[in-house]
Formats: C-alpha cells, sequence, structure tokens
C-alpha cells in the first residue's frame, strides 16, 4: 500500500516478520525498481523509500498491491524517517542518489549535496541498528583512467574539482570511504558495489542515460544523437544481471568490508551502439554527431574508455552477466512500446 510520509509516520506497526525485510532507498528508480521485484520473487519482504524526484511511481504500480511490499514517498535526508525504518528492517540496499550526466553537470551543488548528506544518513542509521548495507557506488569513482579492464584497487584519476562532473565521483568516493570505517572501526556489516552502465525496461534517457534516448529517437524515426565523435566506448549490463549480483553480494558474508565491480566486461562504442538500436528497432533513422559543447553546459568531460574486471565478484559469488546488450536493446524496445500503448490508453 502507498503511504506519504508527509501524511503518516511509520510506527503504526511492524511488518509481519515472515523472511528477511529489506530497506531499499531509491526504490522507485529503475534499478530499485527492478531490485524489489527480484527480492519479492525470492520471498522477501520489501520497504522501498523514494523521494520520487528521479524515480517513478509507474515502476512500483504492479507492486503496491502486494503484501509483502510497502512504498514510502520521502526523502533520505529525513534522518527520522531512516532511522524508523532502519529499525523495522534487517538489511539496506542504498541506491538513492542523484544520477545522470546530465544532472550531475547541470546541478552540480544539488547532486553533491543530497548524495553526502544522504550517504552519511543511511550508513550512521544502518550501523545503529546492526542492519547489513549494500552500498551502490559507480564507476565514476576510477574518474578519467582508461587503462583497460578496472579492477576495484585500480587507480583514480579525476579532473580539476572545478569540473563539476567531479562532484559525482567525489560523494560516492565519501560513501565508500564511509563504508569502509563503519565496517574496520564499528564492525558494521557493510558492502560495497561499483556500478558500471546498467541498462534495461524502465531506464529514462532524460538524465543522458544513451540507451533509452536512442531507442526513443529511433522508434519516431529521428536522427540518434551522438555526442562527440562516438568512439567512446563503454559497457552495458543488463539490469536483470546487475539486480542478481547485487542480491548475491547481499547474501554474503564474505563480501563484508569488500568492493566489487558490477558490469559486462563487453565493450561497445557509442557509435555501434547507435547503429545497432537502429538495426534493432527496424529504423530509417540516421546518426547526428552532436559536439559536447552543445549537448552540455561548461563543466563536462568525457572519459574515452570504461571497461570492469568482474574477477572479484565472480570469484565469490559465481556470477557472470547473462545477457547481451542486443536482448538489452530488445527489452528496452519492447518496454518503450509498452509505454506508448499505456499512454495512448490513458488518454
Amino acid at each position: 500500500m502507498a503511504t506519504s510520509a508527509s501524511e503518516r509516520r511509520i510506527d503504526e506497526g511492524v511488518m509481519v516478520d515472515d523472511g528477511m525485510r529489506y530497506l531499499i532507498t531509491g526504490g522507485a528508480g529503475f534499478i530499485g525498481s527492478h531490485l524489489a521485484d527480484s527480492l519479492i520473487g525470492q520471498g522477501g519482504e520489501v520497504v522501498i523509500l523514494d523521494d520520487l524526484s528521479t524515480g517513478r511511481r509507474e515502476n512500483l504500480d504492479h507492486l503496491l498491491d502486494c503484501e509483502r511490499a510497502e512504498f514510502i514517498e520521502g526523502s533520505v535526508l529525513d534522518d527520522q524517517l531512516v532511522d524508523e525504518l532502519m529499525r523495522r528492517t534487517d538489511m539496506c540496499f542504498h541506491l538513492a542518489s542523484a544520477v545522470g550526466v546530465k544532472l550531475i553537470v547541470e546541478r552540480p551543488l544539488e547532486s553533491l549535496l543530497r548524495n553526502v548528506r544522504g550517504i552519511d544518513i543511511v550508513t550512521d542509521a544502518a550501523a545503529r541498528h546492526g542492519n547489513r548495507l549494500l552500498f551502490t557506488s559507480t564507476s565514476e569513482i576510477y574518474g578519467k583512467n582508461s587503462t583497460g579492464a578496472l579492477r576495484e584497487g585500480s587507480d583514480r584519476l579525476l579532473g580539476p574539482a572545478s569540473t563539476s562532473r567531479w562532484s559525482y565521483a567525489t560523494a560516492k568516493t565519501l560513501g565508500e570511504m564511509l563504508v569502509f570505517g563503519y565496517f574496520r572501526e564499528r564492525n558494521a556489516e557493510m558492502i560495497v558495489a561499483r556500478l558500471f552502465n546498467t541498462v534495461g525496461p524502465r531506464q529514462r534517457g532524460f538524465y543522458g542515460m544513451v540507451l533509452p534516448r536512442f531507442v526513443e529517437q529511433a522508434l519516431r524515426g529521428e536522427e540518434l544523437t551522438v555526442y562527440g565523435d562516438g568512439t567512446q566506448s563503454r559497457c552495458f549490463a543488463h539490469v536483470s544481471d546487475t539486480v542478481d549480483a547485487l542480491i548475491r553480494l547481499g547474501d554474503s558474508d564474505l563480501a563484508l568490508g569488500g568492493v566489487y565491480n558490477i558490469g559486462r566486461d563487453t565493450e561497445i562504442t557509442i557509435l555501434e551502439l547507435a547503429e545497432l538500436v537502429i538495426e534493432r528497432v527496424g529504423s530509417d533513422s540516421t546518426i547526428r554527431f552532436v559536439p559536447y559543447v552543445e549537448a552540455y553546459e561548461n563543466g563536462f568531460e568525457e572519459l574515452g574508455r570504461r571497461q570492469p574486471d568482474t574477477s572479484a565478484i565472480q570469484a565469490l559469488t559465481g556470477w557472470r552477466a547473462q545477457h547481451t546488450i542486443a536482448e538489452a536493446i530488445d527489452d528496452v524496445i519492447a518496454y518503450q512500446h509498452e509505454e506508448v500503448a499505456r499512454s495512448q490508453l490513458a488518454v
């Protein structure tokens, strides 16, 4: 049942203790909503906390009548609310974050403050209540390091502090350091997962996510806008693979105090991605190259490569990415078709 934090405090009852109870911050977002689906499917109960600033209630519509799911519209910046939800649950997946290159570059101060304050509140509450916490960090941590497959211990190479893109990496770095500090000094059960590019259904292109933007453009028969010359490469993991990895890490006692890359290690250039989207859609769209100075405000700095070395999580849990980029594209295409159909029925 959906509940607004502004309308009701959370001390009116305790969820039935019928297995593990999970708190998912940012659970109405793209990854968080898929994580909620999987945890419920495995018999868990979930409390989803999201302020809907970037998440969407529609991502949770199919869960709101489920007895093992509860949605709280509220913020991780509300320390009393976070404290009460931690008290009621056993483990927290902390996904709430200001995300997307476009958002980070255009509103760096807001993004930095929201991320830092939220991380501080959530990690502190988890440690005080003895909850296991999995903190989702980012491949942005590695900055401009493009030396090949990046291991968890690879050097970080950030640009100047005046370049707004690096505010996100800095906030996530603080989050990782808090996790390691709580683990080492207070014996808190905490884990760091560094997510590389995750794609799939429910992801939106509004905040700079490239694949849903390409699919939307191709479905409309519009030009696909490739920023720069398109030679920059990324490794895209299907959201179902990412969620599987998060759950495996969260379940592993051996993962405590560690940091693990999560991503598919097959590289594809952004130009190749655009061409593949056009092929999978069956579109007549063409490709238009847009200089970065036109695509973003001052403060953007592009990265040449970003490829994960996932041997650590493979050795620990046996996890490997199972889905190809073509499968991910097809799922995004199918989802966007469904979105169009739903919008037409609502008219």
